[in-house]
């Protein structure tokens, strides 16, 4: 429902009294605003803040929330799904100038950040004290976005996801109140785990301010190391023996031929052009040696021959470097084409068959969509390459994501392991979760946001 002129003038001239000219309603402004990474189409707010406290964003939302005008949390803006796209239009609260480190504990192994502190600036920030946070999604997400989305990344086979490593969040409500949902305790059984409610709700259940982070030690020896296999098959089955076989590896990623080829290209690489595992070992020198040389030994069981491994910083450094730039090098396969990207997840039992009735999916199409994945949980990656004006192409891209995602939760999975619902994935919860645990998350929804002001038209 289109909000009425007379109530967005009178918003705009409460929140221009509250912020100044931190107060906009440029349209580039707006634009920038109204979109994230995805395919879905640009939808600007009506006025863009920009907060510096959390009193700052209690007093915006108060604004909204009495004249029931929609509100969207605004961070880095490279989410996946159409996560920050105001589709009913409203204020969107950027809260990029919150970028804070307010509190580091290394003895405790926890930190207090706001929540548009960036995850390299906090691990820069970290590396004198000895500790790192290892969540790593790709891009330089902020913290606030990682935890509304439920982020998780390349490291997650060893460390978790943004769910594991939150101890407490500061969260504005739908009316502008503040609350703590926890403490620094590193774990408690008293009452309701708010913190959980609140990470991975989008912004749908209020607005997150302040983001207490579990921290770990940097491990004494890294190696990082690449290997080739004859078939993407072959891949995937080194990958499920190693997690079967309990070897507590950092990272372990599966790049498909098309995608391996692309980052050559852009990165400047010279691996063979054949579906490869990059890994991470994280221990010892010597537990990270028995590490390297015990997954060597897997992989030559299936196949192949040329497992490198290093120790070096610089070499590690332009590894994770293209891995991390995977979505620009598939973008850059074909001039001026767009990315459509989708994850899944499932059992890792059945992480070879999904991987399989995919790429024969993409065989047949006429789409270039590189493969890739955190396949040490599960998780995987298409990133299709396409003309967005053409209608032949989106509707293809369509059909196979949806096929995909049919496929994986007829296998016991999810439609998104780390990208969100947002507006992309909303129509596939029902058939994941059951039109009863739909309906409690909507009975949460009205229950804790009467009057659907935050983030409005997503996950529900």
């Amino acid at each position: 429902m289109a909000i009425s002129a007379d109530i967005l003038q009178k918003v705009q001239a409460e929140l221009t009294a509250l912020l100044g000219d931190r107060c906009s309603t440029s349209q580039a402004v707006r634009d920038q605003h109204g979109k994230d990474e995805s395919w879905h189409e640009t939808c600007a707010p009506d006025i863009v803040c920009f907060a510096q406290s959390t009193e700052e964003v209690a007093k915006i939302v108060k604004v909204c929330a009495a004249h029931k005008v929609p509100v969207v949390p605004f961070g880095a803006g490279t989410s996946l799904e159409g996560h920050i796209n105001a589709v009913e239009g409203g204020v969107s609260i950027d809260l990029n100038q919150m970028n804070e480190i307010l509190e580091v504990h290394p003895e405790d192994l926890d930190c207090v950040v706001q929540p548009g502190v960036r995850r390299k600036q906090l691990n820069e920030y970290l590396r004198d004290t000895g500790l790192f946070f290892p969540i790593d999604p790709g891009a330089d997400a902020s913290v606030g976005g990682m935890a509304s989305t439920r982020a998780s990344g390349t490291n997650a086979v060893r460390y978790g996801t943004m769910r594991d490593n939150i101890l407490n969040l500061t969260v504005v409500l739908p009316n502008g109140d503040i609350i703590k949902t926890g403490g620094r305790a590193k774990k408690s059984a008293a009452g309701y785990d708010l913190t959980r409610l609140y990470i991975g709700a989008e912004g749908t259940l209020g607005i997150i301010t302040e983001v207490t982070l579990r921290l770990y030690g940097i491990p004494e020896a890294i190696a990082a190391a690449t290997v080739s296999f004859p078939d993407i098959e072959s891949a995937v089955n080194a990958v499920i023996l190693t997690i079967q076989s309990g070897i507590p590896i950092a990272r372990i990623e599966l790049l498909d031929e098309v995608q391996i080829d692309a980052i050559n290209k852009y990165s400047g690489l010279d691996l063979p052009v054949q579906a490869s595992l990059f890994l991470e070992f994280h221990g010892s020198d010597a537990y990270v040696k028995e590490q390297s040389e015990f997954v060597g030994d897997i992989c030559a069981e299936f196949g192949a021959e040329d497992f490198k491994w290093t120790t070096k910083p610089e070499d590690r450094a332009k590894l994770w470097q293209a891995r991390h730039d995977a979505a620009y090098a598939a973008k850059a396969l074909w001039t001026d084409a767009s990315l459509w990207a989708t994850d899944v997840c499932v059992p890792i039992s059945r992480l070879a068959d999904c991987i399989m009735e995919t790429k024969a999916d993409l065989e047949t199409s006429t789409l270039i969509a590189p493969l890739v994945g955190h396949v040490g949980d599960g998780n995987f990656h298409l990133a299709f390459v396409l003309d967005m004006s053409n209608p032949d192409e989106m509707a293809e891209a369509e059909r196979i994501n949806a096929r995909l995602i049919e496929r994986a939760l007829s296998m016991g999975g999810t439609c998104t392991g780390e990208h969100g619902v947002g507006l992309g994935k909303k129509k596939y919860l029902p058939k994941e979760l059951g039109d009863g645990a739909v309906q409690v998350m909507a009975t949460l929804k009205k229950a804790l946001d009467p009057d659907n002001i935050m983030n409005p038209g997503k996950i529900i």
